[in-house]
């Protein structure tokens, strides 16, 4: 990772209380998590054990889509908000094993997900990545950033993976995604995948999960997550169970999760 001095980054880790990134770092089986995570990870997965298949499967959905962005469509810059902790197969391994010279740009606002990007975040030399932090409610000083790393006259994938469960208000998750979306060039594309409240034993876990004292993270109805891309012309198959978007050649029919995701294309 390219380390930006023109970006200071503050912040204290905090071990007390669980933090989302550090939860589905747990689930996803690494090690970059404290005890306090853990536990609150394991009594989410005693209501909805089907969460360690979701993680994986959005996992999944990302290489998936990346491939299809850098390879398909021709992409070089991503910015991708809400990195979370560096695990397998991240947005810029994927993006610069298509494409060498990809330009990638992480924003979190995590300082543990800062220290381990730097440490292990690091591009091919003909390409780059960056961190920016800042925070998702603050669209505009995430674009005032990347504006001075990626190039806005070229198509830019802007990926919200996970992440916008963290923004309660629906209304002002519309407005976010429509602020991040202003000024990125046609050509551009929005990659989305969300959790939904598609499942009694998800909806009473995540209400557990959200009176630990971490940042809640509000499940979306699927026809919400599909709203934020009106505009958009949609890859297909569109926005579908994450599972089923593009999945690899399989004799197995793809398992269900309570998740949904899809890609559009700014035109």
């Amino acid at each position: 990772m390219t380390a930006d001095p023109r970006y200071p980054v503050g912040g204290e880790i905090d071990a007390s209380i669980p933090h989302s990134a550090r939860i589905w770092n747990y689930w996803l089986g690494g090690k970059d998590n404290f005890p306090v995570d853990q536990e609150a990870g394991d009594q989410y997965a005693e209501t909805f054990p089907g969460i360690f298949d979701m993680a994986r499967a959005s996992r999944e959905f990302i290489g998936r889509v990346v491939t299809h962005l850098a390879v398909e469509q021709g992409v070089r810059q991503f910015l991708d908000i809400g990195t979370g902790l560096p695990t397998e197969n991240n947005t810029h391994q994927v993006a610069q094993r298509a494409a060498p010279e990809s330009r990638i740009v992480y924003v979190d606002n995590d300082p543990l997900v800062l220290a381990h990007a730097r440490a292990l975040l690091t591009s091919k030399p003909e390409g780059a990545t960056y961190y920016i932090d800042a925070d998702l409610t603050r669209p505009e000083d995430i674009l005032d950033q990347a504006g001075k790393l990626l190039d806005f006259s070229q198509p830019i994938a802007l990926m919200l993976m996970g992440i916008l469960g963290h923004v309660t208000d629906y209304d002002r998750v519309v407005s976010i995604v429509e602020e991040l979306l202003r000024p990125l060039p046609a050509g551009s594309y929005l990659a989305i995948y969300d959790g939904t409240a598609t499942d009694p034993d998800l909806l009473k876990a995540q209400e557990g999960y959200d009176e630990t004292g971490a940042v809640p993270y509000r499940l979306r109805d699927p026809e919400q997550v599909r709203a934020l891309f009106n505009g958009l012309e949609l890859v297909e198959p569109g926005v579908v169970p994450v599972r089923r978007w593009r999945p690899d050649p399989s004799p197995l029919k793809p398992v269900d999760v309570n998740m949904c995701g899809g890609v559009g294309r700014k035109t």
